[in-house]
């Protein structure tokens, strides 16, 4: 197992890039919404980490396939399809309404247009865009989506995708008892299956700088009670979940050691308080 030195994401110091690559991936996000089929648990609005950055996957269009690629490396976000077209638009400091212009001109090129709400994209304010900073969440994201695999592939139960949500910006994945919940219709396929969501989030509302948190839906009673790894806490007040700090995991004298016994002890004590 190869140790990293995780680097410091502490969100006063870049939160004003945060928020311009969490609008890019808005972006790009909604366009995977207009072009992706349906899948359960709303998987089909979804980024993936690639090697370089964020991508929509390839997506079903006018007879050929189209990928977003928000590359954080070479600082690009870069259009390409199975028929050889290509456009590249710099990742620099334009607004969310000229990132939105470029994108759709690129795409009217290829013949591509996305039907969804183009008034969520016109806020002509500046922005900022710190490349060091933002290639350190990327490597440090990149590195969180490996370990999250590592952890999905011991689950021996139905889990999904590692992904991205835009609207949240946040990593995550869900595992699935297998049970359905009392008294919920089953053909309500977002509140109908016992599971669980791990993730990962650079910053928000509940909690302001980078932190895991584990949450069970539905909660089973007794879980707030499962004695947690160092540097873990149970939070109960608007979220209720399991919570680890990122600097206390980045501090750690073995990161990745920490991070998958924090998300086994909670996956394991809730599974068998599910039964």
């Amino acid at each position: 197992m190869t140790q990293v030195q995780l680097p410091p994401l502490k969100l006063s110091d870049w939160q004003e890039s945060r928020d311009t690559i969490h609008q890019y991936a808005l972006l790009t996000g909604k366009i995977r919404t207009a072009l992706m089929p349906p899948q359960k648990h709303w998987w089909h609005i979804t980024l993936h980490a690639a090697a370089t950055g964020l991508t929509t996957t390839p997506m079903p269009v006018n007879g050929k396939t189209l990928e977003l690629l928000l590359d954080f490396i070479n600082h690009t976000l870069l259009i390409t399809t199975s028929h050889g077209e290509k456009a590249e638009i710099p990742l620099q400091d334009q607004s969310i309404a000229s990132m939105h212009s470029s994108v759709m001109a690129a795409l009217s090129t290829m013949h591509i247009k996305p039907e969804f709400d183009h008034g969520l994209f016109v806020d002509e304010a500046p922005v900022k865009y710190d490349s060091e900073a933002i290639l350190r969440y990327w490597h440090t994201l990149a590195w969180i989506d490996g370990v999250f695999k590592r952890f999905k592939g011991e689950l021996r139960e139905k889990s999904g995708p590692v992904q991205v949500f835009p609207h949240h910006f946040d990593l995550s994945m869900n595992w699935f008892s297998g049970r359905l919940v009392p008294g919920i219709d089953p053909s309500d396929e977002e509140n109908a299956d016992e599971q669980m969501n791990f993730g990962f989030v650079t910053g928000d509302g509940y909690i302001q700088d980078a932190y895991f948190y584990i949450t069970a839906y539905p909660l089973p009673k007794g879980l707030t009670d499962t004695v947690l790894p160092e540097g873990a806490y149970w939070k109960t007040d608007e979220l209720t979940g399991a919570i680890m700090m990122y600097e206390s995991l980045r501090t750690a004298d073995d990161p990745e050691t920490l991070l998958l016994t924090y998300q086994r002890t909670v996956q394991k004590a809730c599974a068998k308080l599910m039964q």
